[in-house]
Parts: C-alpha cells; sequence; structure tokens
C-alpha cells in the first residue's frame, strides 16, 4: 500500500523461513512463509534495507533445555505468571525453542548472534510441495546483489540472560 516503505526500514528482523528445505507446516516450508508466502517474496526480494533471518533450523540448532523453560516460567513475577498460562498445553520435542524470541533478541543486541550466513534468497510461490519455502542461492547462481543475513549461531548464555530479563 506504501511502495515507500522498504525504503524507510533501517533494518529488518525476521522469524520465518528454513534454509534445508524442511518444514514445520508442510514437507518444505515454514510456518510463517508458507502462511503468507506474497509477503515473504516481496520483503525478501524487494527490500533495501539489511535483512537478518532467524530461520526455523537456527531456532532448532539453538534451542534450550525444558529445564530452562521450566525455571523461567516459575519466576514470581506477572509475567512469568502469565508465560506459564498461555503455554501450559505447549509440547515441543526440539527442547525450548522461543521461535520469534531469536530474532528480537538478535535486533535489541546484535552480538548475540555469533554466526551468519550472507546469500540471495527468494520464496517459491508456486510449487505444490514447496510453496512458501524459502530458496537460498548460496553459490552465488542468481548474481543478486541484495543478499539477506541468515543467523547460524548464538550465544546462548546472553540469549538466556535476554529471556529471564523479559519475564522480570
Amino acid at each position: 500500500m506504501d511502495p515507500t516503505l522498504p525504503k524507510k526500514i533501517n533494518k529488518l528482523y525476521i522469524m520465518g523461513g528454513n534454509m534445508e528445505g524442511r518444514g514445520n507446516r508442510t514437507v518444505c516450508a515454514e510456518f510463517n512463509f508458507y502462511l503468507d508466502p506474497e509477503a515473504a517474496y516481496i520483503v525478501t526480494n524487494e527490500f533495501t534495507c539489511p535483512i537478518f533471518i532467524a530461520a526455523l533450523e537456527f531456532t532448532r540448532e539453538n534451542s534450550l533445555t525444558m529445564e530452562y523453560f521450566r525455571n523461567w516460567v516459575e519466576q514470581d513475577t506477572d509475567k512469568a505468571r502469565f508465560m506459564k498460562k498461555i503455554t501450559a498445553k505447549w509440547h515441543q520435542k526440539h527442547g525450548f525453542v522461543s521461535y520469534d524470541s531469536y530474532a528480537m533478541a538478535a535486533a535489541i543486541d546484535e552480538s548475540i548472534v555469533t554466526e551468519y550466513l550472507e546469500c540471495a534468497v527468494s520464496v517459491e510461490l508456486h510449487g505444490r510441495y514447496a510453496r512458501g519455502m524459502l530458496v537460498l542461492d548460496t553459490e552465488d547462481k542468481w548474481k543478486k546483489q541484495k543478499k539477506v543475513v541468515l543467523m547460524k549461531k548464538c550465544n546462548l548464555e546472553k540469549f538466556k540472560e535476554r529471556l529471564w530479563a523479559a519475564l522480570q
């Protein structure tokens, strides 16, 4: 609706997409990008600001223990009680993964992310099985000038401190 919006954003942090073609919503697509692949396509292809992506694999590979989660929600604060209540039926098979928190933590403190992959990307819009999949050009075959920054590793101690503080 506002074609000048991409030029008004300094940096963009996203939790979404996947780096290895395996999804959590479909065989090939991560939940967020699958729900609106056209929006993900526009952002990854047309926004000119630096884009940092916390993809599904990054969040899972940097998961925390369920013990941390239990202690986190047992803090004696209103925020912790609220978090405990809204996650009461939550089951996680990849440890404790607070998916969106990784992108938010990186936006607040970029030093939390310790390793990146920079490459051109796009989002599949038409595939029967791959619609919504984040496609990475790691070998620069597209020769696109615009690259995104994919988060690979993070300082888990700093990340845990940020999460803990969020419920204080």
